[in-house]
């Protein structure tokens, strides 16, 4: 494939070349190269990951989204985790050999999360596999980062059963990065030796062997977040706190086996 090839199809492949996937110019048009990230719920409605008082830039072809965190869920920990997130258009073909990467900057600075605490709001990478359930993720907050591996129970997907533990999300948190900074993020997958590694600033910082489901697509999601447990009287996501998050548009790679 050429070099910034558009994406088009419903299941992009990207085979032995590389592809630039931006375009926030067009982040309000749904559905051309982005669309609002969320589930279709049993009873037929969306739950939306959009935060209604959110701030979007596009300038020098990065996305800039800033949002005073409100959207809550009390019942699906899935659903209150994301608050305001977007969905690559349409998903990019896993190959069956060899490798595929994903890499971007990012920029994460918030107000009025808890000292410390990452997982109080914080800006997103995730690659998700909307055939299994799986999933490879960056999280960068004010003062550190989490490479993230799971398989998880998104609303209206079945999860293969592989004899092991069917759902699990491992999150490995560190410093090493340039607070509320631009960094560089990278992920690549291998389907044929069953291996995802994580990048940070051209250094890996997490390297994960015998991956147990094998991805057969990603999409992307660029997202703002929390992560904070349900609690029996419901969700604690949101408490006034802001996020500001910024993304470069993403380069993806394929190189033979």
């Amino acid at each position: 494939m050429d070099k910034n090839k558009e994406i088009t199809g419903e299941v992009q492949p990207i085979l032995n070349g590389q592809t630039v996937i931006g375009d926030f110019h067009t982040i309000l048009t749904e559905g051309k190269v982005w669309k609002t990230g969320g589930f279709t719920l049993p009873d037929g409605s969306f739950w939306a990951y959009r935060e209604p008082e959110a701030v979007v830039i596009v300038r020098n072809g990065f996305l800039y989204v800033r949002a005073q965190l409100s959207r809550q869920h009390n019942h699906v920990q899935i659903l209150d985790n994301a608050k305001h997130m977007y969905y690559s258009a349409k998903p990019v073909e896993v190959p069956e050999d060899g490798e595929i990467s994903f890499e971007l900057q990012i920029r994460a600075r918030t107000q009025g999360t808890a000292p410390g605490d990452l997982y109080d709001g914080y800006v997103s990478l995730n690659l998700l596999d909307f055939t299994t359930g799986a999933a490879l993720d960056f999280f960068a907050g004010n003062d550190k980062y989490a490479s993230v591996y799971g398989v998880l129970p998104f609303p209206g997907v079945t999860v293969p059963e592989t004899g092991g533990t069917k759902y699990f999300c491992i999150f490995k948190e560190a410093a090493d990065f340039k607070p509320r900074e631009f960094n560089t993020y990278k992920i690549t997958y291998h389907r044929g030796k069953d291996e995802a590694v994580f990048y940070v600033n051209g250094q890996e910082v997490r390297r994960e062997q015998n991956v147990p489901i094998k991805f057969n697509s990603f999409t992307i999601a660029l997202g703002i977040m929390t992560e904070k447990d349900l609690t029996p009287e419901g969700s604690v996501s949101a408490h006034g706190q802001t996020v500001i998050a910024e993304w470069s548009p993403m380069t993806v790679t394929t190189t033979a086996k």
